[in-house]
């Protein structure tokens, strides 16, 4: 009955945290996850293979989409469920697998049930912190896969290990091979002070199996990802504003400390949080002083598992660092894994300190000590996110489309038709309208070289035809790009509406020309803003480029 409660209590806790987070997401019918337009817009083609005709776009983001997410939401395509709402309440199955296996694990390494529930909670909270359980992408299913990694590999059961380790592979192949080192290091064993290897052939066998899977399932995906490559250098991304603060990707910094610790793509322990995390940093020294702390006896001897996921994870940082960027962004490797690591570890902490503590008071009858340490755990544990050190708790980083009535609009157009525009709410067409845009600031992603050199010529290009007084080169812009509709805002012809926009500010030197001609003419998109309209609200002009065409001079 005990594990039931604090299982229960664990399972309550993650859906009400879920629920507040999907509050925003059900609000209206136009709002997503902000990285999921990159993802899940492509995937409007299971329903109608037509949409997006030679979508630079769209074939870029299905060529790098993991197989496995692809498929799921093939299946989920086929049986006729939005995908946007699917999108939206898969989290809730994704939280309490989560915080299943998180429980479960805890209770392998150490069999008190409220250590699970602590774990549990913790690792609940952090993901909150965050949109890692509501971004509505791969990353989402980093969490129970390898929770449920940890809970098979302490368990020994090598199927269970080979299914999610495939799994893994098929979701998310980056931590795939986080697990891969794991099951190498457990090759080998720390006895009277020497690294001794494994003498159970059952071992070998597994890691063997393990390279088989990892190889069969990433090999595909290797391919499928390599149409837009190879990657970008580290030299080339240096000498990118795109790479540096304020660009698409800030992987850069001029402070080293940020750079190598907290940077969001290249920092060691970016984004772990809460600060309690950190007390799992205190568990190695707790488990040498077992004297002092006697529950020690009853933990584990698997709790060394935590041990080789940090190293495993290390391991994978650093050579992300070294081959940059050909296993993608470092960080990836270690920040999710070091977030549920130190949130067993913290619990597993707390809960010796905790029996400790107790011991001592009972026997010099301290009792209200025990007393007032309950409330004040319980207390600072549950009512944290609900402090005024947390803006916004849960993070949801969910987008709402401002223009329905565009949006409506752009999808009783033809298939085939192509936008242009450098407004922000561009990004937003091909998921709510199903259409091609040229380009998107959310999809400007300098990644693989073949994808960005193309976009990156059409951001110029873009910028050079919307500031420029000459009209053939607006009809020459066109024709190249088979343009049929060019979205504007209406401060887009302003000074400012160029030297404040970091986006535009990184494709030099078009952005500097477009403001050195704003200084000398009015352009001659915005002579045609009253005359070539076909849709217009507030802020946004959507001019038909037929129109354009015909004009002859302004």
């Amino acid at each position: 009955m005990t594990i039931i409660f604090w299982y229960s209590l664990s399972l309550t806790f993650a859906v009400g945290y879920i629920l507040m987070g999907l509050q925003k997401a059900f609000s209206s019918k136009y709002i997503v996850s902000d990285d999921a337009r990159e993802y899940i817009s492509w995937m409007y083609r299971y329903f109608n293979p037509d949409l997006f005709p030679g979508d630079l776009i769209a074939d870029y983001f299905q060529s790098v989409t993991p197989i496995g997410y692809g498929i799921l939401y093939k299946i989920i395509a086929a049986l006729g469920i939005n995908l946007t709402f699917f999108s939206k309440i898969f989290p809730i199955l994704l939280g309490l697998i989560t915080t299943s296996y998180c429980f479960a694990v805890s209770m392998q390494i150490l069999p008190v049930p409220m250590v699970g529930f602590i774990a549990s909670l913790l690792l609940n909270q952090s993901l909150c912190m965050h949109d890692d359980l509501f971004s509505a992408t791969p990353r989402d299913f980093i969490y129970p896969l390898f929770l449920a990694f940890l809970y098979y590999s302490i368990r020994a059961s090598g199927l269970g290990i080979l299914i999610v380790l495939a799994l893994q592979c098929l979701m998310y192949p980056l931590i795939g091979f986080v697990d891969l080192l794991i099951l190498a290091l457990r090759l080998f064993r720390w006895q009277n002070g020497q690294i001794t290897i494994s003498q159970n052939r059952k071992d070998f066998i597994l890691f063997a199996a393990a390279i088989i899977v990892t190889g069969i399932v990433i090999l595909p995906y290797a391919i499928q990802s390599s149409q837009f490559g190879p990657p970008i250098t580290a030299a080339a991304a240096r000498t990118m504003p795109d790479y540096w603060p304020g660009g698409r990707v800030s992987y850069f910094s001029h402070n080293i400390i940020n750079y190598w610790f907290f940077g969001r793509d290249s920092g060691f322990i970016a984004l772990i949080a809460p600060p309690q995390l950190l007390l799992g940093l205190l568990l190695p020294i707790i488990l040498k002083f077992k004297l002092h702390f006697p529950l020690t006896k009853e933990v584990n001897d698997e709790v060394k598992l935590l041990l080789q996921a940090v190293i495993a994870s290390s391991i994978m940082f650093f050579t992300a660092h070294a081959l940059a960027f050909k296993l993608h962004w470092p960080s990836r490797y270690t920040h999710h894994t070091f977030r549920m690591v130190l949130a067993i570890a913290t619990a597993i902490s707390i809960i010796l300190i905790l029996d400790a503590t107790f011991r001592w008071a009972r026997e010099n009858e301290k009792q209200i000590l025990i007393l007032g340490t309950i409330i004040i755990l319980g207390a600072g544990l549950i009512l944290y996110p609900s402090s005024f050190s947390l803006k916004v708790f849960p993070k949801t980083l969910y987008v709402q489309g401002q223009v329905p009535t565009l949006y409506n609009f752009l999808q009783k157009q033809p298939q085939n038709i192509v936008i242009a525009s450098t407004s922000e709410e561009a990004d937003n067409i091909p998921l709510f309208a199903q259409r091609t845009i040229l380009v998107g600031k959310e999809y400007a992603l300098p990644f693989h070289t073949k994808y960005y050199a193309q976009f990156r010529k059409r951001m110029i290009d873009l910028i050079n035809a919307q500031y420029t007084e000459d009209i053939n080169q607006v009809k020459d812009f066109i024709q190249k790009y088979h343009v049929t509709f060019w979205l504007l805002e209406r401060s887009a012809f302003l000074p400012e509406y160029i030297t404040k926009n970091t986006w535009l500010q990184q494709y030099q030197p078009a952005a500097q020309q477009a403001n050195a001609n704003l200084q000398k003419s009015l352009p001659v998109l915005a002579t045609l803003m009253n005359s070539c309209a076909v849709f217009e609200t507030d802020n946004l002009v959507l001019l038909k480029t037929e129109c354009i065409k015909v004009v002859t001079k302004t």
